[in-house]
């Protein structure tokens, strides 16, 4: 098992706390895509998506349950993890939020689903915090693809 490569980025910032009991409806996670210039997608697709997750991890603020932060894993229980969708609201803890989802993500895979090789579909924004919870960005020089279903 990896040791945590970056402990100080599990903790959030005072007035937010981290949900992952409960998905947010498809149009709350549609309004921060939107805020955050992510595609959005229709809501049935989404509720399809959100609902046949693994896991979704919320950042909502303590006073209104407002959505400022968003993951969703998948994986297919034995070979593959995949994180979807990682977006933050624009603004000062952006960068944060972004690296408390990754880390608490990571530590679900690696709790439950030891052995999984993890990939991620993320903004450039987040690459920092994904280089300091130990991703190689295209390792041994391996590109993705990807396509997108409308």
């Amino acid at each position: 098992m990896f040791p945590f490569q970056n402990p100080k980025s599990s903790k959030l910032p005072l007035g937010f706390f981290l949900e992952l009991n409960e998905a947010p409806t498809a149009q709350e996670l549609n309004r921060l895509l939107s805020r955050c210039n992510a595609d959005t997608y229709s809501s049935r697709k989404l509720s399809l998506a959100l609902n046949n997750s693994y896991c979704n991890l919320s950042i909502l603020q303590d006073k209104t349950f407002k959505l400022f932060g968003f993951v969703r894993i998948t994986s297919d229980k034995g070979l593959n993890a995949n994180l979807w969708d990682l977006v933050a609201a624009p603004g000062d803890n952006q960068k944060k939020f972004l690296a408390v989802l990754i880390h608490h993500a990571l530590a679900i895979i690696r709790k439950d689903l030891p052995g999984c090789s993890v990939s991620v579909s993320a903004p450039i924004i987040s690459i920092r915090p994904l280089e300091e919870e130990g991703f190689i960005i295209d390792p041994s020089g391996i590109r993705t693809m990807a396509y997108r279903i409308r």
